[in-house]
């Protein structure tokens, strides 16, 4: 059994192995962060050098490079897993926008034969 504790000892070594935990994992995510970094850096050089070698390609065969428009997105998040969840009122919201599109077309589509056979029935009938 521990006593020391129970008895006034040392009881401050919560607080350091706290703080000693907290900037371990600070280092820790920075580590990961600069790895991550790293990787892009690498990969972006070599697609850079691929993207070299195909335009020599393309100028030794007289292949026009193919455009395409790609749209960027602002600006990425680094981890899409820890992206802003949705919230279920933005959901419903966004469902009932693509309802709305679909049902509306429907609705106008009835309202017009609707006042369509309202025509016909009015100029077949006469009220006295």
């Amino acid at each position: 059994m521990n006593f020391l504790g129970a008895v006034g000892g040392d009881g401050g070594d919560d607080e350091n192995d706290k703080e000693k935990e907290e900037e371990a994992e600070r280092e820790r995510q920075e580590a990961i962060r600069e790895a991550e970094e790293r990787r892009k850096e690498k990969h972006r050089k070599m697609e850079e050098e691929r993207e070299k070698m195909r335009q020599e390609i393309r100028d030794k065969y007289n292949i026009k490079k193919k455009e395409e428009i790609v749209e960027q997105a602002p600006q990425e998040e680094p981890n899409p897993l820890m992206r802003k969840k949705k919230t279920p009122e933005e959901l419903a919201a966004e469902a009932e926008q693509e309802d709305l599109d679909d049902f509306t077309k429907l609705k106008n589509s009835i309202e017009t034969q609707v006042n369509e056979i309202k025509t016909q029935i009015e100029g077949k009938c006469s009220l006295q």
